[in-house]
């Protein structure tokens, strides 16, 4: 779900007299990690299909204020479908994954301007992570990881199109905290700092962003996660390159969501069902709205217990 909300850029250069052509530099989605955020998982490969919606109505300057805007609406749907395969090192304490989404997704925007509409479908920027390491102890978990974000397609001002057009290479760092030695209590955060490189067909390189997603919650009856949930991204570099829209020069992403999470075990099949929930606040140079997440994961393999081989 990541750069979907591509009616920034396209209502904002129309309001100030800017290139009406200027689309989005990839603005990330947040709220599509919660209360698992810094968690380790078990050794398997695991399948997981993870299906998005996000809604805003309302879009806000540099300063916090609302651009006045009449009938803004912008909408995006994805679903993402990936692989996680993570083995346990020889010392049981030490676990390596990789992992690859693909996400297909539609994004559209409505508006009291006819030069803004916009309602764009295809694949998304393509999620690989060749190397993720966690650890476990008896009351923390710690997991960090190298990925990237492939881009699908060209970027090219006045065109449509879902890929951001350039390549993302994130770093991550995360941990989960336990109350209690059944890890039934806990809070969780994973950080991810995002490095965009140079767009693929126009001078435009997109600031980095520090983004921080997690939860505090607990395990009921052994099979349900519910909590509280929340996020937090911050771009740290202005955008870049000849050609950055003149009212968006010096502008920086800022927002914050609040919302809960609720996931069931399923031990049968085995696997787990869940949903989230975010709502965003405190935004800066974006779009503020709401985010609604539908995630399945099942494990598809998982090795024998050491103690039987």
């Amino acid at each position: 779900m990541r750069g979907l909300s591509r009616a920034l850029l396209v209502v904002a250069t129309l309001l100030t007299s800017a290139p009406a052509a200027a689309q989005d530099l990839g603005h990330r989605l947040i709220g599509t990690q919660g209360l698992h955020a810094g968690r380790l998982r078990e050794p398997g490969l695991y399948v997981a299909d993870q299906l998005g919606y996000y809604h805003a109505d309302t879009l806000r300057d540099r300063e916090g204020a609302v651009v006045p805007i009449e009938d803004l609406r912008v909408d995006a749907l994805a679903n993402a479908l990936g692989l996680s395969l993570v083995v346990e090192l020889p010392d049981e304490l030490t676990h390596v994954a990789i992992t690859a989404a693909v996400p297909l997704a539609r994004a559209s925007l409505s508006a009291d301007v006819p030069e803004a509409s916009l309602d764009n479908a295809g694949l998304g920027d393509v999620y690989v992570q060749p190397l993720s390491l966690g650890w476990r102890l008896p009351h923390v978990d710690v997991v960090t990881g190298y990925a990237l974000y492939l881009p699908t397609g060209l970027f090219r001002l006045g065109e449509g199109g879902i890929s951001s057009g350039h390549i993302t290479h994130e770093l991550s760092l995360g941990t989960t905290i336990f109350a209690d030695d059944e890890r039934r209590y806990f809070a969780s955060a994973m950080a991810s700092y995002d490095l965009h490189q140079t767009k693929n067909a126009i001078d435009i390189r997109r600031g980095d962003t520090l983004t921080i997603q997690g939860g505090i919650g607990a395990t009921l009856f052994e099979l349900v996660d519910v909590g509280v949930v929340g996020a937090a991204l911050w771009q740290t570099r202005d955008d870049e390159g000849a050609d950055v829209p003149l009212v968006l020069q010096g502008a920086r992403d800022r927002v914050l969501a609040l919302g809960g999470e609720i996931s069931v075990a399923l031990p049968s099949i085995p696997g787990r069902i869940g949903a989230r929930y975010v709502h965003e606040l405190d935004v800066r140079s974006r779009t503020e709205g709401q985010v609604l997440a539908f995630q399945l994961a099942l494990v598809a393999w998982r090795p024998e217990p050491r103690s039987s081989r």
